[in-house]
């Protein structure tokens, strides 16, 4: 007599951001345990990381066109895992900003992640699912410049924390990273006017693995704040 073995689905993962960076990061870390929905703006901006993890489903969707998140959500009926990496880092001192600068970086950074958790909460709930926030230094302290931006990610704290109180069947996350080597980091730099030291920045795949780490908690434990400094070499 031998025993029937059940095969169990592997639980699915939805990466906002996916193409490149730190969520192309999260994506490479999520691939051997989870079935991944890649989001970027186009099919185009995913191509290389499809390219490298070919099981994966690309999602593309403009995340601030709600008509079109909405559409691109209906189908999702069961969600285990929400990492929101997408969003912009447009800067400015606040004498020098813009509304439209204000509009856009709250728009992407906040209003968007909000709209598109709103729309998988079914989804979340059906799976006692995980929400994770990628969020920023910037959203414990602002800094001169970094108004817009840090305003976002206080927003994007925010929340998480009401949505860890009104949905206690999911864990919500907030991952906290001082400054990342990335692409962003690089016109960020730029901006600024300084050398780049890739050496002085937490590496993506160091994040990522935070964000691992955060998802394989076992359930016993809400991981809620998860902060990360650089520890230049």
């Amino acid at each position: 007599m031998t025993n029937a073995v059940t095969s169990h689905p592997q639980p699915t993962a939805l990466i906002t951001g996916a193409s490149r960076g730190l969520g192309a990061a999260i994506a490479r870390e999520l691939a051997p345990t989870h079935d991944l929905l890649l989001g970027a703006r186009s099919v185009d901006a995913l191509r290389d990381i499809m390219k490298e993890l070919p099981d994966a489903t690309g999602w593309p969707v403009d995340l601030t066109d709600y008509p079109a998140v909405a559409d691109a959500t209906a189908p999702i009926q069961r969600l285990d895992v929400l990492v929101h990496s997408a969003g912009v880092a447009d800067l400015n001192s606040i004498a020098e900003s813009t509304v439209d600068q204000w509009r856009n970086t709250l728009e992407a950074n906040l209003i968007a992640v909000a709209e598109l958790t709103r729309q998988l909460l079914p989804a979340l709930r059906a799976a006692n699912g995980h929400v994770v926030l990628i969020n920023s230094g910037a959203g414990l302290r602002a800094n001169a410049g970094w108004a817009s931006y840090a305003a976002s990610k206080f927003g994007l704290r925010a929340f998480g924390d009401a949505l860890r109180l009104e949905e206690p069947a999911l864990r919500v996350t907030s991952i906290h990273p001082g400054r990342i080597d990335t692409d962003m980091q690089r016109e960020i730099i730029a901006h600024e006017g300084r050398e780049y030291r890739p050496e002085q920045f937490l590496r993506a795949e160091t994040v990522a693995g935070a964000v691992r780490n955060a998802v394989e908690t076992p359930r016993d434990a809400h991981p809620t704040e998860i902060v990360l400094r650089p520890n230049p070499s």
